[in-house]
């Protein structure tokens, strides 16, 4: 059924005139005639009764009439929801306590009651996150995608980049050092658990020790964040990476050391997809914030090859 002839019915039967209801559409009083022969053809009977002082609803009329009113109004109601603006944004930030969600809640700080919707999508690897931006599941995802390999539709957009630090107990051999290159970790047992594999963080972690001969594993069950900080608190040995944006905390007793790490800086490439010509405002928003308050790049950051600028 024809939506305009529903919403021209409706001015005719309102106004009783086919040219005060054409002087409302913006329309001609012909182009009103057509509409209205096409909707009662469309139903098989006169919804319109013409008299010589205009046109009233007839009794099919009478019963037609508050139905169509009921379906503009679902219409109307259904083109607000989706229109810029009028939904909140919904953006996937992987993992709530990393640096896209802290940027994310300090743009959130800088706009007071801007209507979003943050959501962590940390059961799905790139290719499936960028496949939800797609599907309008979710509006933006930030990820570290290859570089020419994203889809047709989507916009990728390089504004996160964050510099890795090492975390370390108080018993490690490093655990006094200011700063530590790549090199000086070369020996020591990185553990890094819940890297599942096929996923982009476990490309860049296997890139990263490809190119510093560094041991990085996810061996064992990863018992969550609280754990790995007991873990780390009581080892000699063990160090993990994270970082610089992200939030984690631990009991003071803990003593746990963040080292920056240097010459080369390792940097974790985010990258913010979102479909190629969405109008939401507070998209448009995010994405000013982030590209005007992101940290300048280290002047000896690295990342994998395959991460786009």
């Amino acid at each position: 059924m024809d939506t305009e002839a529903l919403r021209t019915f409706v001015a005719v039967a309102e106004t009783g005139q086919f040219q005060a209801a054409a002087d409302e559409l913006g329309i001609s009083q012909q182009a009103v005639s057509k509409r209205i022969a096409a909707l009662e053809r469309h139903v098989g009977v006169a919804l319109l009764v013409r008299t010589s002082r205009g046109s009233r609803p007839s009794l099919d009329g009478q019963v037609f009439l508050p139905h169509a009113k009921q379906v503009l109004a679902a219409i109307e109601q259904a083109e607000r929801a989706v229109r810029p603006g009028s939904r909140p944004l919904r953006v996937d930030v992987l993992n709530r306590r990393i640096s896209p969600a802290q940027a994310v809640h300090r743009f959130y700080r800088s706009r007071p009651g801007t209507d979003l919707d943050v959501v962590t999508l940390d059961t799905e690897n790139a290719a499936q996150a960028t496949q939800a931006v797609l599907d309008g599941t979710v509006d933006a995802s930030f990820r570290a995608v290859l570089a020419g390999q994203v889809p047709a539709g989507i916009s990728a957009e390089r504004l996160l980049d964050t510099p890795l630090d090492m975390l370390v107990g108080p018993g490690h051999p490093l655990a006094d050092a200011h700063r530590v290159s790549p090199a000086e970790l070369v020996g020591h047992r990185i553990w890094i658990p819940g890297i599942r594999p096929g996923t982009e963080w476990a490309a860049f972690y296997q890139s990263l020790s490809e190119a510093f001969g560094l041991s990085i594993d996810a061996l064992g069950p990863h018992f969550g964040d609280e754990a790995l900080m007991d873990t780390l608190a009581d080892s000699a040995s063990l160090a993990t990476l994270v970082g610089s944006g992200d939030r984690y905390v631990w009991p003071r007793n803990h003593d746990l050391r963040r080292i920056p790490l240097h010459d080369p800086t390792p940097v974790y490439p985010h990258v913010l997809l979102f479909r190629t010509g969405d109008q939401h405002p507070v998209l448009t928003a995010l994405r000013d914030h982030l590209r005007t308050t992101a940290p300048p790049a280290p002047h000896d950051a690295w990342v994998p090859d395959w991460a786009g600028r």
